[in-house]
């Protein structure tokens, strides 16, 4: 039977409540209404919703009907932490990806709206994950909430297809210090992203995890003939031997790791290195202290040393040959570009080129372009060293040259996308005169 409902005054049918209401960010004017709602009327108050949060209303017609409040997850959860299987690095660095739904309070009777709860709930959740990036700036890929089973069943949770784990060891914080309360409640988790709690263990942050996307370091290989170490290898170390704590090999890989998943200074790659878990600091080529035993990661001073003495070319033509040869790219671009500020007293601005990958902006190759030359030379020069069979190098009209694109798919094995303007008449007529029905040319024609 549909029942009749009445909301902030007005009456509903109970189907049309759950058939139009909506769930949205409460707006800063409205924060101060939220707040007092949960104060009066959430048997917890409004205490413990601390961290980064959200506020969530669910609404009919402007009428609120709902509220949910998000907020950081909580430290210590073995239940939580048994299902995921992270490391202690690995949860300092990654909890701030899960979400604790610290709050939900309904507004009208959930058994005058059947289903209500469960709607409101899984609505919320569904936009959770892009409201918390819009806000905070990283995403949440987990959510987790807990349940007084003295209280409440659960049901709404689980209609919304939340994970029941199990229960927490009736214990809470309580003045810094954790004390037992003798009220155990259920754990309940939903993944915003399917997948996400195993990939909260592996060695490495996938993009999804990362405030901006980056390269899936689990996919890329690190040992072996073929691997990032023995590509990094070659590069010569023209360090003293006395003295060094750690190998070359290991800086740069955590340094190209590091800037494949984001990093863009020294602090940034020292960072990095500092969340990286004991495993992965060996997997990247990096050993323990003879004297001491112990396994840490480089210091910012010792990255910045070792990088800014470091062949640059040379380093340049092993990353870039490796990251074409695992196929991280399936399409590649080359440009130049002037550096602003580079041009001192009689010497030019510095021009450089580059073939950059077009998913993600990580750079294969670069080269500097002399005062004496152009980029149409250097062009063949940058690209020999990359594998380019079976994919795609696109260009501006500089670089439309028959030599550059008999080189590409002659010797390289690659494709071509090249670019045409209004200053190229002949090509342009050549172009407009081609049977486009039978166009482009099947590779190697």
């Amino acid at each position: 039977m549909d029942n009749r409902v009445v909301v902030d005054g007005q009456a509903y049918w109970a189907s049309a409540v759950v058939r139009d209401v909506v769930v949205r960010p409460v707006a800063p004017t409205e924060t101060g209404r939220w707040k007092s709602l949960i104060q009066q009327h959430h048997y917890l108050g409004l205490d413990h919703l601390v961290g980064e949060t959200i506020l969530h209303v669910a609404e009919v017609d402007g009428h609120w009907v709902a509220l949910l409040g998000w907020c950081s997850a909580a430290l210590k959860v073995a239940a939580r932490d048994e299902l995921i299987g992270w490391s202690p690095q690995q949860k300092q660095r990654r909890l701030k990806l899960v979400a604790q739904n610290g709050r939900f309070l309904m507004l009208v009777e959930a058994q005058a709206v059947p289903n209500l709860a469960s709607r409101v709930l899984a609505m919320s959740t569904r936009r959770l994950a892009e409201d918390w990036r819009a806000v905070h700036g990283h995403p949440v890929v987990l959510a987790e909430s807990f349940v007084d089973p003295a209280r409440f069943p659960g049901t709404c949770y689980r209609a919304a297809g939340w994970q029941l784990l199990g229960q927490t060891q009736g214990y809470g914080k309580h003045a810094m210090r954790y004390a037992e309360h003798g009220q155990p409640k259920q754990v309940l988790v939903r993944e915003l992203l399917r997948g996400a709690a195993g990939w909260l263990r592996q060695p490495f942050d996938r993009p999804e995890l990362a405030a901006a996307r980056g390269v899936d370091l689990n996919q890329v290989p690190l040992s072996g003939q073929d691997g990032l170490l023995a590509a990094l290898a070659q590069v010569p170390d023209s360090r003293k031997r006395r003295g060094i704590r750690h190998s070359q090999v290991g800086i740069l890989a955590i340094a190209v790791c590091a800037v494949l998943t984001g990093s863009r200074s020294y602090h940034a790659i020292a960072d990095y290195a500092a969340g990286l878990s004991g495993e992965v600091l060996l997997r990247l080529g990096l050993r323990p202290s003879p004297n001491t035993g112990k396994l840490r990661p480089p210091s910012e001073p010792t990255i910045r040393r070792v990088l800014s003495r470091i062949d640059a070319d040379a380093l340049d033509r092993q990353v870039g040959a490796f990251l074409s040869r695992i196929g991280l790219a399936e399409a590649v671009a080359f440009d130049g570009k002037t550096l602003r500020g580079s041009a001192q007293g009689e010497h030019k601005a510095q021009h450089l080129m580059s073939v950059v990958t077009h998913k993600t902006p990580v750079v294969l190759a670069q080269t500097a372009v002399g005062d004496k030359t152009n980029e149409i030379p250097e062009a063949r020069r940058l690209l020999e060293p990359l594998e380019l069979r079976g994919k795609v190098v696109t260009a501006d009209a500089m670089h439309t040259q028959r030599d550059l694109a008999r080189f590409i798919v002659e010797q390289k094995g690659g494709d071509y996308l090249f670019t045409v303007k209004d200053n190229q008449p002949t090509m342009l007529k050549l172009l407009a005169a081609q049977d486009w029905d039978v166009s482009p040319p099947v590779h190697g024609d």
